[in-house]
């Protein structure tokens, strides 16, 4: 890299990814929406959250700490036009290529379907994983409109994985989903309104989670007052300092995999992009 220049194709702030440093964290873009049902434009949430990273300082001033942690950007993963299985296999090999490398991975999608190849990973390496899903909604549909992968079923095919789900933040599903949640014993809920009025609970909840943890964060889980540029956008979301709260309680668990999906905008600036981007900031300040 030359003096005085920047690459706004990769993430503030990355390591080059010469020397790789075992036990960190690594980005990969997943610039896919073929299945979105409502506001598309999910492709381009790599590129327009890399160039919102520019805008922050190393030193994180809401967490009193510099951002030191190592971690790299690996660019983003060939994905397939249309063929949602087949671009989750890729991802999930991606994923197999970080894990050898003693890399965590870190996703920036790009619709919520591609957590699911991250996950299919990563329950084969880890036992008892526990996903961490931050959502308007409950993504537990069995199929939509006929189709088994989708951003709408990928919370349902990781639930077969059985791993331990936690959904935070939901506002919105269908009775099939509700009646899926009754009839098993491994998705706990907290809602919207669970954040708003009871956090401290939901923070000692996520304090006693024993084993490995993925954090997948659908960008519409924030209220559309302060990120619009979603797939599915619902009102009644959580807010910043929320989302603050609850990644410094996640910080200090094991930590395997990380997403921010669902970006759906092809303006550089935008609210949404600046926001994913700071998810991502905040999250990297923290852990080391």
């Amino acid at each position: 890299m030359l003096l005085n220049t920047y690459e706004p194709w990769k993430f503030a702030f990355s390591s080059e990814n010469g020397n790789i440093k075992e036990n960190s964290f690594g980005i990969i873009g997943v610039p896919f929406d073929s299945t979105t049902s409502y506001h598309s434009g999910a492709r381009l949430g790599p590129i327009v959250v890399r160039e919102a990273s520019f805008g922050f300082e190393k030193y994180n001033a809401i967490f009193n700490k510099e951002l030191n942690a190592v971690f790299y950007d690996f660019g983003d993963v060939n994905v397939i036009p249309g063929n949602c299985e087949e671009t989750c296999r890729i991802i999930e090999d991606t994923v197999n290529e970080l894990f050898d490398l003693k890399i965590k991975p870190i996703i920036i999608g790009g619709e919520h379907s591609a957590s699911i190849g991250a996950i299919n990973a990563l329950s084969e390496k880890y036992e008892r994983l526990t996903v961490i899903h931050l959502d308007a909604h409950r993504d537990l549909a069995f199929d939509f409109i006929g189709e088994k992968f989708s951003h709408a079923t990928v919370m349902r095919r990781a639930h077969e994985l059985g791993v331990n789900l936690v959904q935070i933040g939901i506002r919105s599903s269908s009775k099939d989903e509700e009646d899926f949640v009754k009839s098993t014993y491994n998705i706990q809920t907290f809602k919207n309104k669970d954040v708003h009025k009871h956090m401290d609970a939901i923070e000692y909840y996520l304090t006693n989670i024993d084993g490995p943890i993925y954090i997948s964060i659908d960008m519409d889980v924030i209220d559309p007052a302060i990120a619009p540029s979603v797939g599915n956008p619902t009102p009644g979301g959580l807010f910043i300092s929320e989302m603050e709260t609850l990644l410094k309680t996640l910080s200090h668990k094991n930590v395997v995999g990380f997403d921010v999906v669902e970006t759906a905008s092809d303006r550089l600036g935008d609210n949404t992009a600046v926001v994913a981007a700071k998810l991502i900031y905040d999250f990297l300040t923290l852990i080391d």
